[in-house]
């Protein structure tokens, strides 16, 4: 059995991770960490767990968790993750981090666009970015794993084949997101009343999105060369799901089905991609909400020479916790579907 702890373990991402884990066969949570429900039970946080999961949560106690852990799950706001990471590293205790932390190759870029100093750059520029499909050999012998951002889970999968085989104008990304309630996080504010979110869609932190540099990043390695785009993420009046349209110029006149091979063979025998080879069908939220999936679609604009994609995933599973337990199944040389190959709820 791989004994976890989790710490930050009552957010919704957090949650999400604990409920997914409690499925898992071959899981044993020694700690469930969580600051503003020490002393309580889960349970008593999520009744949804009463009868499944009673185990009382804790406060931070970095000798007990490195004591009972193979590996540690930290699902804390950007910015807290760092000084722990660096202890639980010096202890030789594997990491799986949700926040964005970790996620940069180029520390000054993290620094930026977050607008803090990183505590522990050089534990950063060894932590392997937990994107399997791109980064599964990487993921295997890491003793940290940045685990990718829920945007940035969508955006990178559906665009990676294409920028690797020069197949778009990568001056011409534009990436129009779209989010659930959920992937802002459990704090209440004002923008996230059921008022202000009920029939309604807004635009949010237009040009200004950290999530911006982490797919710039990520595809300008796999182009060799910068790469620059548009992304604009939208709050959805639903709780979970991410929904990305991606628009792009093609380099020359592809059709479909040249663009299907492409996907096919990039993401041949990957167990959560699932690529949409008919342009009358095309991915939605319904179809992948409570999975691990990835769905990935795309149409060709004959007259513009653009391709437009469609990608859905859920934010809180391969957007965040379930991706997390994926990377945790390699690192730990086990079937890497374990605890995640159910089917999405649809209804």
């Amino acid at each position: 059995m791989i004994n976890v702890s989790l710490i930050g373990s009552t957010g919704y991402a957090g949650i999400e991770l604990v409920r997914l884990l409690i499925a898992h066969p071959e899981v044993n949570i020694a700690h469930l960490v969580s600051h503003s429900h020490a002393g309580e039970p889960i349970s008593h946080v999520y009744p949804n767990l009463k009868g499944i999961c009673e185990k009382i949560c804790t406060s931070l106690d970095i000798d007990a968790i490195t004591a009972d852990s193979d590996v540690v799950f930290t699902s804390l706001p950007h910015g807290a993750s760092d000084d722990i990471v660096q202890v639980l590293h010096e202890r030789g205790i594997k990491v799986i981090d949700l926040s964005g932390d970790f996620r940069y190759t180029d520390i000054s870029t993290y620094e930026k666009w977050y607008g803090r100093t990183h505590n522990s750059p050089h534990l950063s520029n060894m932590a392997v970015y937990g994107l399997p499909e791109l980064y599964r050999d990487d993921i295997k012998n890491a003793s940290i794993v940045a685990n990718p951002g829920c945007y940035t889970t969508c955006s990178i999968l559906p665009l990676a084949p294409l920028v690797a085989h020069n197949l778009i104008d990568t001056k011409s990304i534009i990436i129009d997101a779209k989010s659930g309630a959920t992937g802002a996080g459990k704090t209440p504010s004002q923008p996230l009343h059921f008022c202000e979110l009920d029939e309604n869609m807004r635009a949010y932190k237009i040009a200004t999105h950290r999530h911006t540099s982490e797919i710039e990043e990520k595809l300008s390695l796999i182009a060799d060369k910068d790469i620059t785009l548009s992304f604009t993420p939208h709050i959805l009046p639903i709780k979970r799901g991410i929904f990305c349209t991606i628009y792009a110029n093609l380099n020359d006149k592809y059709n479909a089905d040249f663009i299907y091979d492409i996907y096919n063979k990039f993401y041949a025998d990957e167990p959560f991609i699932y690529i949409y080879n008919n342009e009358e069908t095309l991915p939605e939220l319904k179809f992948v909400n409570g999975s691990n999936h990835c769905h990935i679609g795309f149409v060709i604009d004959k007259r513009l020479n653009r391709i437009i994609i469609v990608s859905v995933l859920d934010n809180l599973i391969k957007g965040a916790g379930g991706q997390a337990i994926q990377n945790m199944n390699i690192m730990f040389e086990i079937k890497e579907t374990t605890g995640l190959d159910g089917p999405a709820w649809y209804l």
